[in-house]
């Protein structure tokens, strides 16, 4: 399956019950994350229908694909971004549905600035729905993604030198195609973080490009060393009475 049809069969996707649901958890997420993410530029990998960005106070906002309402086109593999330009990068459901999610990573790596974020999302193959999609693993979106388990996922993003600062666990219901089901399900998602918190259906990461031995540099003091005529003299010890003497002679001369 190609790109394009992967980004249309989301849209048709996160149009139904189940899309709209996950999406209604997501979005809160990433609105509250990408608010407090400053600079100037951002991008959004994936799912051009959705504005994930929305929450974002960085000036410059494109959303990339190779279809759909983007900024511009592009293969993710392969970003037409200078390196160290970007302060954001948001990764919404990307790497399940990549046949080289590590090389993705590492082009959002080379496009982040220093001290820059990526937030991503992703689908969890430990859960309910990793369970659901090892019995329609040839079918439509997101079945037929390769789920990432988190652990590996972070293994990734330290060898890249992202630090992960952030995250978060989500949808605990069972992935119910109807809203009378999902909304008899409902209470998992209130029980989930307590009882179940590494069986989330998604799970967020935020993380940090960290680059070391980066050093920070000073201002130059205009102001010069005082002079040592000016430095108070430095006490010396004396052991006898006479000694007194001479060491006061010795300032005073």
């Amino acid at each position: 399956m190609t790109r394009n049809d992967t980004s249309r069969d989301a849209a048709e996707w996160f149009a139904t019950p189940l899309g709209r649901y996950l999406l209604a958890r997501e979005q809160p997420y990433l609105d509250k994350t990408v608010a407090d993410i400053f600079g100037y530029n951002a991008f959004q990998l994936g799912l051009p229908d959705l504005d994930l960005l929305r929450a974002s106070r960085i000036p410059f906002r494109v959303r990339v694909d190779l279809s759909g309402p983007v900024g511009f086109k592009a293969d993710f593999r392969d970003l037409p971004v200078a390196s160290n330009s970007a302060d954001l990068v948001v990764l919404p459901h990307v790497l399940e549905f990549s046949a080289n999610p590590h090389q993705i990573l590492r082009e959002v790596a080379r496009v982040l600035l220093p001290e820059a974020q990526v937030v991503i999302a992703c689908f969890n193959p430990w859960s309910l729905w990793g369970f659901q999609r090892l019995f329609h693993r040839e079918g439509n979106y997101p079945w037929h993604g390769r789920f990432i388990n988190l652990p590996r996922l972070k293994d990734w993003l330290t060898l890249l030198g992202l630090e992960i600062t952030g995250g978060q666990m989500s949808c605990y219901v069972p992935p119910c195609v109807t809203e009378k089901w999902l909304e008899r399900f409902a209470f998992m998602d209130a029980a989930g973080d307590r009882w179940w918190p590494i069986a989330g259906g998604v799970y967020f990461l935020q993380a940090v490009k960290r680059v070391h031995g980066l050093r920070l540099i000073m201002p130059k003091w205009t102001d010069r060393l005082a002079s040592n005529k000016s430095l108070a003299p430095a006490p010396k010890k004396v052991q006898q009475p006479e000694d007194a003497v001479v060491a006061r002679n010795d300032l005073t001369g």
